[in-house]
C-alpha cells in the first residue's frame, strides 16, 4: 500500500503539541529546585487571574489548575490570536519523603511558586550506637 506523507500536516501536528490549540492549551512550563530542605516549584501562568488557581493534594498527587479566560469584548475584531486561552492544568507525583500537610503557595507576576518541605522523618539524621565494653579488653587491664 503507498501512503502519502504531508510534512506540513505533521508539522502542524507537533506544533499542536508542543504549543497547544485554543481547545487544549499547552501544559504550563514549570521549573523544580531543592533549597535548604525544601522542595521549591515555579509555574509561569502570565495572564492568568489568582481566583481562577486551583491547587489540590489528594494522596502524593498535587494537582495545579488555572484558567485563562477569554478578554475579548463584544464589538472588538480579534485580528491576532497567538496567546493560549482555556484551562491549564499540570500534576504532579509528589514523593513519600515530602510533607505534603506544609504547602505554601504564592503568586507573583505571573509566577505561582509553592514550597514543599522535606517530612521530617525523611531528613538525615545522626545515629547513636550503643554497645557493650569489649570483654577483651576487660581482662586485660
Amino acid at each position: 500500500m503507498l501512503m502519502r506523507t504531508d510534512p506540513f500536516r505533521e508539522l502542524d501536528r507537533l506544533t499542536q503539541q508542543v504549543f497547544g490549540t485554543q481547545a487544549r492549551p499547552a501544559a504550563m512550563p514549570m521549573d523544580a529546585w531543592q533549597e535548604d530542605g525544601t522542595f521549591v516549584v515555579s509555574f509561569d501562568l502570565p495572564g492568568v487571574d489568582i481566583d481562577s488557581v486551583d491547587l489540590n493534594v489528594e494522596r502524593n498527587v498535587l494537582t495545579v489548575r488555572a484558567e485563562r479566560r477569554d478578554q475579548t469584548q463584544p464589538n472588538v475584531e480579534l485580528v491576532i490570536s497567538e496567546r493560549p486561552r482555556g484551562v491549564f492544568s499540570r500534576q504532579l507525583i509528589l514523593g513519600d519523603t515530602l510533607d505534603t500537610e506544609n504547602v505554601k503557595a504564592t503568586y507573583d507576576a505571573g509566577v505561582l511558586t509553592l514550597r514543599i518541605p522535606v517530612a521530617e522523618t525523611a531528613k538525615p539524621r545522626k545515629i547513636e550506637i550503643e554497645g557493650k565494653k569489649d570483654k577483651m579488653h576487660e581482662i586485660s587491664t
